[in-house]
C-alpha cells in the first residue's frame, strides 16, 4: 500500500468532512441515540469502507475505459470542481432522521443504512471516485477515505456539537478547497 496515496486521501476527505452533511448526520444520531455511540460509529465505518470501496473501484475502472488525455482532463476538471464544491456549505436535510429504538443492533443498522444513503453523490464519495480513477492503489485510496471519514465523524459523534462550532469550518473548507484545486491543476498541467 503507497502511503502517499493513504495520507493524500486521509486528509482531502477528513478536511472536506467538516460541516458536511454526513457529519452533521453523525450528530443527530449521536444526539438522538446517546447510549449506543459504538454502534453509530461502527455503522459509520461499514457503511463507509462499502461506499468507498464501491466509488474507487468505479473510478477505477472508468479510467480503464477512457484515454489518458480525455481522462487527464476529466480528473483534472473534476478536482477543481470539487474544490470550488466544498466551498459551499452543507445542511443536514430533514428527511434523514431515524425512527426511535433502544437497540445497539438496530442504531446499527439504521446509521449504516442512512450513513451509506447520504454518502451517495456527496463530495466524500465523488472525490474516492476520484482518487481512484486518478492513482492505482485502491486499497491506499479505499482505506485513505475511509480513515477521513472516521477522523471527522467519530469524534462528531463523541464530542457533540461543541466539535463542529470549536472548528472554523470556513477555513477548514478553504484548505480542503485548495488542495483539491491544486491536485486539479497538477492533474493538467503535471507530468507523471
Amino acid at each position: 500500500m503507497d502511503l502517499n496515496y493513504f495520507f493524500l486521501a486521509t486528509s482531502i476527505v477528513a478536511l472536506a468532512e467538516i460541516g458536511d452533511k454526513t457529519q452533521l448526520l453523525s450528530l443527530m444520531l449521536s444526539a438522538r441515540y446517546k447510549d449506543h455511540h459504538w454502534a453509530i460509529i461502527g455503522g459509520i465505518f461499514i457503511a463507509t469502507l462499502l461506499n468507498h470501496a464501491l466509488a474507487a473501484l468505479l473510478g477505477s475502472t472508468i479510467s480503464a475505459w477512457i484515454s489518458p488525455e480525455v481522462m487527464k482532463w476529466i480528473l483534472g476538471g473534476g478536482f477543481i470542481a470539487l474544490g470550488l464544491w466544498l466551498l459551499i456549505p452543507d445542511k443536514l436535510d430533514g428527511d434523514e432522521e431515524a425512527p426511535p429504538t433502544s437497540s445497539s443492533w438496530k442504531v446499527f443498522t439504521i446509521t449504516t443504512s442512512l450513513f451509506f444513503i447520504a454518502e451517495m453523490g456527496d463530495k466524500t464519495q465523488v472525490a474516492t471516485v476520484a482518487l481512484g480513477a486518478r492513482y492505482d492503489d485502491l486499497l491506499a485510496v479505499v482505506m485513505g477515505t475511509t480513515v477521513g471519514m472516521m477522523l471527522a465523524n467519530a469524534p462528531a459523534v463523541w464530542l457533540g456539537k461543541k466539535f463542529t462550532k470549536a472548528l472554523p469550518i470556513k477555513w477548514v473548507h478553504g484548505i480542503a478547497a485548495v488542495i483539491f484545486i491544486a491536485i486539479g491543476v497538477a492533474t493538467l498541467f503535471v507530468k507523471f
